[in-house]
């Protein structure tokens, strides 16, 4: 939603990636509606949450999910706080999650800063530690006070046809989102849609191969009709001067692969794509 760059995903593919856990029950019913489906997942977890639950946070590690960090206790002023604070919040938490796995090399150089709430010194900060800013593509409001599973399912998938791919953002510590997420999955499939798995490039993971063309923002099916280049109105706000939506920012100093998730469920495509953090030129 912020950014000009964004996943190289091909016509129907989309990511899943889950903020602001582990917090069971929902987060561990999640994870078996995820294991029931062959699906991975891309997960963004808040350090004080890892403390509280570090055998959840094993268990997204066991079944094959990638870890990003999304702060150490969320605080919703990243836009504002001194940066000092925001290094001792970053740092904080990938420190928790990597205590509660036994190894930070298992913590993922992905963070999503907590309510999308940008600043350039904290994405400079992020740069040098190596880390990939990410955002998302659309979200589906699960976070809203009283809605309906129905209604995020309907949202999500409304969304995600806007444009035909894209990375989706969604809540594990929910219970509506536990009842969507079937719904959402069986949706997706009847249409034709695979699932990606995006994973940090390393040592026999070989980036892949892209051209620059496959980083741009793509508009969404209205938004070429009418030549709009706008975000959603309904979704949240976009950080000022940030004239297109986009998925992550990536800075160069980071890097990230993604593979295509095969299992009984949602068909292989039979290739994996591995990403550098930064679009060629």
């Amino acid at each position: 939603m912020q950014y000009r760059e964004t996943l190289p995903l091909g016509p129907h593919e989309v990511v899943l990636t889950f903020d602001d856990g582990p917090l069971p029950p929902s987060s561990t019913k999640i994870l078996d509606i995820l294991k029931s489906e062959c699906v991975k997942a891309t997960y963004f977890l808040v350090g004080e949450m890892a403390q509280n639950f570090p055998d959840v946070v094993r268990r997204i590690r066991d079944e094959g999910h990638t870890i990003g960090t999304h702060s150490y206790d969320h605080p919703l002023t990243f836009h504002t706080m001194p940066l000092a604070k925001a290094e001792k919040e970053i740092n904080g938490g990938i420190d928790a999650v990597s205590k509660a796995l036994g190894n930070p090399a298992e913590v993922a150089p992905f963070f999503r800063i907590p309510g999308l709430l940008r600043s350039e010194a904290v994405e400079n900060y992020l740069a040098s530690r190596s880390l990939v800013t990410w955002s998302v593509d659309f979200d589906a409001d699960d976070w809203f006070r009283h809605i309906t599973a129905n209604e995020i399912a309907r949202r999500a998938i409304s969304r995600i046809e806007s444009k035909g791919r894209g990375m989706l953002l969604l809540h594990d510590i929910h219970p509506a989102t536990v009842t969507a997420l079937p719904i959402i999955l069986k949706e997706l499939k009847a249409r034709g849609y695979h699932i990606v798995h995006v994973v940090p490039a390393q040592p026999g993971r070989p980036v892949t191969v892209t051209e620059a063309q496959q980083w741009q923002v793509a508009a969404s099916s209205s938004a070429r009709r009418t030549a709009a280049a706008a975000p959603r109105p309904t979704a949240p706000r976009s950080a000022a001067g940030s004239p297109r939506p986009a998925s992550a920012k990536l800075t160069p100093a980071g890097t990230k692969t993604r593979r295509v998730t095969t299992g009984e469920n949602f068909a292989p495509v039979g290739h994996e794509l591995s990403l550098s953090g930064r679009p060629p030129s």
